[in-house]
């Protein structure tokens, strides 16, 4: 009982170190982790903050003002009144006025501001898409990457144990007299050059692996196993495009249309409420020569007409924006259908190559096996075999390098038309 319990505990701590992640799970991951991702926070914060500071245009606005003046001349009664004696009026006057002032219409302008607060915060969420999306292409960069690499060690184990048979083999037959100390010498080249070659491709596999664990958040250690993606669906040159650019170019559309909009508010008479209340001499009894308080309160009307000058030019000015923002989606998604066309004929032209990389790898070991046999017999110097072994280990790496290309492909249209 006591074996069973070590033994079901031993298989946990190993699968524990042998931790598994799906590339999915990075990208995941990456999206949750990475920096930019903080300012979606920032940009509703913002949106609400402009927001609530437009909607204060409906508050009542006060405003304070004081002058002191002195003027050359001012009115006189051209007629004098016998036994009255009337002072002129000083030429040094003074005033300390508070405006009270209260919008009843605006011609919808705090309305159309906050259209274009909105507009403008969805354009900025739309760009943090993209941005964010983007990170899915160096995420699949550096997963495949190091696809690539572990399958190269794999090649680069089973050449090493191949090249180990032989260096047994070969020293055998230098006991026997058949090969000599040079050709176990060049075996033992062939063992250190992989070894040597090994040494490269874990070095970098381990750089991939930093870099990729910075993305995720997360320490990935060197045991962690990187699942092998299934593509699950078939995606080709004609798939349709859903990337977050043509969301970007629509908030962008949306910002003009509110834009346009906004042209019709600015000529539009706007009425409003005030009262003014002052201390000054002279009040308004202009002919009574001391301080004294006073207030007026009334409606105001305002129209301004110079809008109305510019408002042709402003219409054609949005109408060039909308044509460069319909010519630039019409140039994304050109470059974008070109990229998957030449993306998909890379995959169909693997597809064709892997075809034969089974029969290649067949008949690289049947030569391989027939010049170790020559070898045996002395026919065949150590050094021609030695070729058709890296031959034959070549050809299992180059299928194993085209499996990889093949799913990193069919990934990267993936990623190019987000389907």
């Amino acid at each position: 009982m006591k074996r069973i319990v070590f033994s079901f505990s031993f298989l946990l701590f190993v699968s524990g170190m042998n931790a598994q992640i799906t590339l999915e799970e990075c990208q995941r991951k990456t999206q949750e982790n990475y920096p930019l991702v903080h300012q979606y926070g920032l940009v509703e914060k913002t949106k609400e903050y402009n927001l609530e500071n437009v909607a204060k245009g409906y508050l009542p606005q006060f405003a304070l003002s004081a002058k002191a003046s002195y003027q050359s001349e001012v009115t006189e009664i051209p007629v004098k009144l016998p036994g009255v004696d009337m002072k002129g009026l000083p030429k040094d006057q003074y005033q300390v006025m508070l405006e009270l002032q209260q919008k009843i219409w605006d011609g919808g302008g705090i309305r159309m501001q906050k259209k274009q607060t909105v507009a403008e915060a969805e354009i900025e969420k739309e760009k943090l898409n993209v941005d964010m999306y983007a990170l899915n292409s160096r995420v699949n960069d550096l997963y495949f990457g190091i696809l690539l690499l572990d399958e190269q060690l794999k090649q680069n184990a089973l050449l090493q144990d191949e090249l180990e048979r032989n260096y047994r083999q070969i020293t055998a037959y230098v006991e026997n007299g058949i090969a000599n100390q040079a050709d176990l010498d060049a075996v033992k080249v062939e063992q250190l050059n992989t070894k040597q070659k090994r040494v490269e491709l874990t070095s970098s596999r381990t750089a991939y692996l930093k870099m990729l664990s910075l993305l995720v958040g997360e320490k990935l250690s060197q045991e962690t196993v990187l699942e092998k993606p299934v593509s699950q669906s078939e995606i080709s040159s004609v798939s349709e495009i859903r990337r977050p650019e043509l969301s970007l170019f629509n908030a962008q559309g949306n910002g003009l249309q509110v834009q346009e909009k906004a042209l019709n508010v600015r000529h539009l008479p706007q009425f409003g409420l005030f009262v003014q209340g002052a201390y000054g001499n002279p009040g308004l009894n202009m002919l009574k020569n001391e301080f004294s308080p006073y207030y007026i309160a009334g409606v105001r009307l305002s129209w301004n007409f110079g809008s109305l000058y510019t408002l042709k030019n402003d219409r054609k000015v949005i109408e060039n924006k909308r044509r460069q923002l319909d010519n630039s989606r019409d140039v994304f998604l050109f470059n974008t259908r070109l990229e998957m066309t030449q993306q998909d004929q890379a995959i169909q032209s693997l597809e064709k190559q892997m075809q034969d990389d089974d029969e290649i790898i067949r008949l690289r070991t049947n030569i391989r096996k027939s010049a170790e046999a020559k070898v045996a017999n002395g026919t065949l110097t150590v050094t021609e075999m030695l070729r058709e072994l890296t031959n034959e280990s070549l050809a299992r790496q180059s299928k194993a390098l085209h499996e990889i290309q093949r799913l990193m492909g069919i990934y990267q249209l993936k990623y190019t038309t987000n389907d």
